[in-house]
């Protein structure tokens, strides 16, 4: 198995896992939250989506499919186009509403984008420091790690929610 196909195969389990945990879902259990601090379906779905589009857009050199593709106006938040949802505050993440249709047909537009920049990932690319902020600097395959391991843990969440709502 080369490094691309392991990526394909980890970003494959999100996009799959995001699309089943929202489907059949009304917009109130997509909503519904455990607790006052928690995180909804709908936020951990979007969320999860932005951080990847985000994310592999910057090292892929591409712009994000939520503004290319016009996912931005269609899901009519109340928030800067840039935002991923890391930070938001409980009212913030609680504005966070959208069909499961939308948050599917997001999700799959970001895999889609994803897979076609994976495709072209070798081993010695994984090597290739994409961020200096940070001591040590961050290479490629760990920034693709790190989507990989925040998307899995979301989807996580999102179907633990899901498996509480009493349907």
């Amino acid at each position: 198995m080369t490094p691309a196909e392991l990526l394909l195969d980890a970003f494959g389990r999100i996009a799959e896992g995001g699309c089943a945990v929202v489907e059949g879902l009304e917009p109130d259990e997509l909503t519904h939250r455990v607790g006052p601090d928690a995180n909804s379906i709908s936020w951990l779905v979007w969320h999860l989506t932005r951080i990847q589009d985000d994310h592999v857009a910057e090292v892929a050199g591409t712009e994000q499919v939520w503004t290319e593709q016009g996912f931005d106006a269609r899901f009519h938040f109340p928030f800067d186009t840039a935002a991923t949802g890391y930070g938001h505050t409980r009212e913030e993440a609680g504005r966070v509403r959208a069909s499961a249709g939308l948050l599917a047909a997001y999700l799959t537009a970001v895999h889609e984008r994803s897979v076609a920049f994976l495709k072209t990932v070798t081993e010695a690319d994984l090597d290739r420091v994409v961020d200096e902020r940070w001591d040590p600097p961050v290479t490629l395959g760990v920034r693709l790690v790190s989507v990989t391991g925040d998307g899995l843990q979301h989807l996580g969440q999102a179907k633990y929610v899901r498996g509480l709502l009493a349907r």
